[in-house]
């Protein structure tokens, strides 16, 4: 079976940066539609490699969102982070795995491209701790913990755990972290 992958998560603050990121998602194979209501009524619609884009400037856009992008749909969406709403946005969004602010593909920093509790899981193994005590003292299910884990080895491009940590804690001293 092969993995599908991830949905892209971009939050711009302009219609210029989105309409960059969404050219270059059409280019990778991406369906793009505008708004963030789900047309399809299955719940996982991680298959069907479909990027929904719209402005947010309310709560209700925020939920329909959120939820849009846990059911497998890619987002790019135009909010100003420094608002209440765009800071939720950015909050919920991570929970689900990295996000990208700006029209670059990435930021070239997997450091930066890793969310809060991929840097406390590899904070925990770089202190010895084991995958599971880790999990355990971040509130994560095991498995969570692994796709975790797994997510920040595909970021830093090896193939072991222990290669991961090793690469956080270089880029982490590189950077002053």
């Amino acid at each position: 079976m092969t993995r599908q992958p991830d949905a892209p998560r971009h939050v711009v603050t302009s219609t210029a940066d989105a309409d960059t990121v969404l050219r270059r998602l059409l280019r990778d194979g991406w369906v793009v539609r505008e708004g963030f209501a789900l047309p399809d009524p299955a719940w996982d619609v991680t298959g069907s490699r479909l990027v929904l884009h719209g402005r947010i400037t309310d709560p209700d856009t925020l939920q329909l969102a959120v939820l849009a992008a846990a059911r497998g749909a890619g987002i790019v969406a135009v909010c100003d982070t420094d608002t209440p709403t765009g800071r939720a946005l950015v909050d919920d969004l991570s929970r689900l795995g990295p996000v990208h602010h700006g029209p670059g593909h990435d930021s070239g920093d997997p450091i930066a491209d890793l969310i809060p509790e991929q840097r406390a899981l590899l904070d925990r193994l770089a202190a010895g701790d084991t995958i599971a005590a880790a999990a355990a003292a971040e509130f994560l299910s095991l498995r969570t913990a692994n796709r975790r884990i797994a997510e920040a080895r595909a970021l830093f491009g090896v193939r072991t755990t222990r290669e991961a940590v090793l690469a956080y804690l270089r880029h982490r001293a590189k950077e002053g972290r």
